[in-house]
């Protein structure tokens, strides 16, 4: 599927990845609704891997976005 597409799965609390990543990735998720010492935060990408620490914020690129090979994990 592609990034457009995701997003709206994105936003309805799936987890996703895509199928050319061959790495440590497990999936990307988004973070909404979040305080931080009662401040709102903006909504964000975290992305799970299997190194340590496992999260961390993801900030999709250009061939995230343009590609079509998203597909849901979780």
């Amino acid at each position: 599927m592609t990034f457009e597409e995701a997003l709206i799965l994105l936003k309805q609390g799936k987890h996703l990845i895509r199928q050319g990543w061959d790495g440590s990735e497990e999936y990307i998720f988004l973070v909404q609704n979040a305080m931080y010492q009662s401040e709102p935060i903006n909504p964000y990408f975290l992305i799970r891997t299997q190194e340590v620490p496992a999260l961390s914020v993801f900030q999709p690129t250009d061939c995230d976005l343009l590609a079509d090979d998203w597909k849901i994990v979780k």
